[in-house]
């Protein structure tokens, strides 16, 4: 199948209904191209390739991605009989005895999963280099990042190893990889999609799931298969008025789009991806949106200060029931300098520390949601610099306090969605002078995955990124 990365999910799909192509066919075509591709790109670190062949012999669900390859992230999702590390040497006997919650609707959607993705130790960092897993490539340019955490399966996808996969997001995860790769990531709404019944990972709410694609229809029409809650789920997402699918065909009408270049530090953001951020607004006020340029106006220091012991004391519990389920502590050269100083910090917190950061971020967030009472969208870039080489951001090599800091620098702005809940997207729409991807984001109101579908849609028609191809590619 030569034209098998032209496809999307979708299109692949629609070959599948028709009978054009068999289940089987698509996997071996993205396995040849996993073979092809991941010797350079380091975006698969497991392979299931035989258990998904005998899958795609079989009865498939009848879903919207039926038959279609697909890769799951090595970090939070449990598949049955795969081991799942964690990016960590610790963690490495770690085997699921049963599919999650939603890798179960992965396969009611009909994709078949082919093995894991590459992703840092426990998604710490917003590149993906890790002591036990290795350094994940970018395909536009191996020299560079491929993003983190999801970083295996932003380059999977744009290196056209599968049309979509698996990622999540708990600081930016899945809009960082996106943003570095040339993808459409969609962080959802807190609770948009099913966590499952042991879901203590999710306690804080920061982390959500869902996919990176290269086009925008993908993305919708996978939320639409996976985004139902639970009957039992504590927290469940206010519901869509309609099928997302339905969105990319309506038109935004006249958004009101506030946007910015401010950063939590007040330095200026790299004149590129200033460029980049002044065309979009540009686009958009072209397109008959009211475009203004206004920044969050929050207090980011308070905002970052507050989240600190929640998020190190939430490490140390997580950390605390990996600890149980493999039966002892970990020595130091099995974490590596930032995990490892992760840990200790985390396990110092108070309960009195964490919960007093915890009231003062639900304040905090109240002004971030109380700011798109008055715009439908915020715009702002998704990283702060150019694309950084492979090495800039080290967790293996550096220091924590270095690797933290040339972490600000370089992502400074997706976090404070993570703390507010609320629909973020990162879209393709630059190019870097040295050819690697910029991306803009995209920030909507507490549950309105609709808005930024639909102007997600128009921008994919009016700014195409579809034919643009990385070196590695296909």
């Amino acid at each position: 199948m030569d034209d098998y990365s032209e496809h999307d999910g979708l299109g692949l799909a629609e070959l599948v209904r028709k009978g054009e192509v068999r289940p089987l066919e698509l996997v071996d075509a993205a396995i040849d191209r996993i073979e092809r591709h991941n010797p350079t790109l380091n975006a698969v670190v497991y392979s299931a390739f035989e258990e998904a062949r005998e899958r795609a012999k079989g009865a498939l669900h009848e879903g919207p991605f039926k038959g279609v390859p697909f890769l799951i992230k090595d970090l939070g999702m449990p598949v049955a009989g795969w081991p799942r590390s964690f990016g960590s040497r610790f963690a490495a006997s770690v085997v699921d005895a049963q599919d999650g919650d939603l890798t179960r609707r992965y396969r009611e959607a009909g994709v078949i999963p082919l093995g894991k993705t590459n992703t840092p130790e426990y998604g710490i960092t917003g590149t993906t280099e890790s002591a036990y897993l290795g350094p994940c490539r970018n395909p536009w340019n191996p020299n560079h990042i491929s993003g983190g955490s999801s970083g295996g399966a932003a380059s999977a996808v744009a290196a056209g190893i599968v049309p979509l996969a698996h990622a999540s997001d708990g600081l930016g995860s899945i809009r960082i990889p996106a943003a570095c790769c040339g993808l459409v990531g969609l962080k959802v709404t807190r609770d948009r999609n099913p966590n499952g019944a042991d879901d203590t990972a999710y306690a804080m709410g920061f982390t959500v799931d869902h996919v990176v694609t290269r086009t925008v229809r993908d993305s919708a029409a996978m939320l639409d298969a996976t985004g139902t809650p639970r009957a039992d789920a504590p927290f469940a997402a206010p519901p869509k008025e309609r099928p997302y699918l339905e969105e990319i065909e309506k038109s935004p009408g006249r958004l009101r789009i506030a946007w910015s270049s401010e950063t939590p530090s007040g330095r200026p953001i790299h004149p590129e991806v200033q460029a980049a951020l002044e065309a979009t607004a540009d686009l958009l006020k072209r397109l008959g949106h009211e475009v203004v340029e206004k920044g969050l106006g929050i207090d980011y220091r308070a905002l970052y200060a507050a989240r600190a012991p929640v998020s190190g004391a939430n490490f140390a519990a997580d950390m605390a029931r990996l600890i149980e389920q493999i039966g002892r502590e970990p020595e130091e050269h099995e974490l590596e300098p930032l995990t490892w100083a992760s840990l200790k910090g985390g396990r110092k917190v108070t309960g009195e520390q964490a919960f007093r950061g915890w009231q003062d971020l639900r304040i905090l967030n109240r002004k971030t949601l109380a700011f798109f009472e008055d715009w439908d969208v915020y715009l702002c870039p998704v990283l702060g610099t150019p694309v950084p080489e492979v090495g800039h951001i080290d967790p293996v090599r550096l220091e924590p306090r270095e690797v933290n800091r040339r972490q600000g620098e370089a992502f400074p702005y997706t976090p404070p969605f993570n703390f507010s809940g609320q629909p973020s997207m990162s879209l393709p729409l630059a190019m870097s002078s040295n050819g690697l991807p910029i991306g803009m984001m995209f920030t909507a109101r507490f549950a309105d995955e609709a808005t930024l579908f639909r102007l997600a849609a128009q921008l994919e028609k009016e700014a195409p990124w579809k034919d643009r191809r990385p070196p590695l590619w296909g």
